[in-house]
């Protein structure tokens, strides 16, 4: 079993501006890293075998072409504990992963699509008040999805690609680090 999501990942000149974030250490706080930050378009939990993910996926990605992503301009808070950058042009793109893989993965009706990146994670409640304000924007074509396996450790989750789709392609792209 495979613990398992769909991502697309910001392209080197976003990852470059959320770098330059003041990060300031504080108890009860931890920062994401570069090499989590993501945008989640579906979450699939403990998956046995990721061959039928995969096939929905190639589907997926040969019925969309590049789709414009914008970032920011400022973080918010999600769910009491979250800071995040808010995403959004990829509801569609979205929905269409969440439909496909729905045969394999069913839906357990979680939460709706809300584009972000996670900045931080605080221990408890409260934990992101004065945090410095930040201002991050951008927009970026997206022009891939990717099936990632997600590895919890005690610092926090460390993330494997395991297949990537271009779209407006059928079939995959090849293996490839985010």
């Amino acid at each position: 079993m495979s613990r398992l999501f769909v991502a697309v990942w910001l392209p080197p000149a976003l990852t470059r501006r959320l770098r330059a974030v003041d990060r300031p250490p504080r108890d009860g706080l931890r920062w994401t890293t570069e090499d989590q930050w993501h945008v989640t378009l579906r979450f699939l939990g403990e998956v046995p075998s990721s061959g039928p993910v995969g096939l929905a996926l190639g589907s997926v990605a040969s019925r969309f072409e590049g789709v414009t992503a914008s970032l920011g301009p400022r973080p918010a808070v999600l769910g009491g504990r979250v800071w995040v950058l808010p995403v959004s042009g990829l509801d569609s793109l979205a929905s269409a992963v969440l439909e496909a893989t729905s045969a394999a993965v069913p839906d357990t009706g979680g939460r709706p699509f809300r584009g972000h990146v996670t900045l931080a994670r605080a221990r408890r409640p409260g934990g992101l008040t004065g945090l410095p304000a930040v201002e991050v924007s951008g927009e970026w074509t997206v022009d891939a999805v990717t099936l990632v396996c997600s590895h919890l450790r005690r610092g926090g989750a460390r993330y494997e690609v395991v297949d990537r789709w271009t779209l407006g392609k059928a079939g995959r792209a090849g293996a490839k680090d985010g």
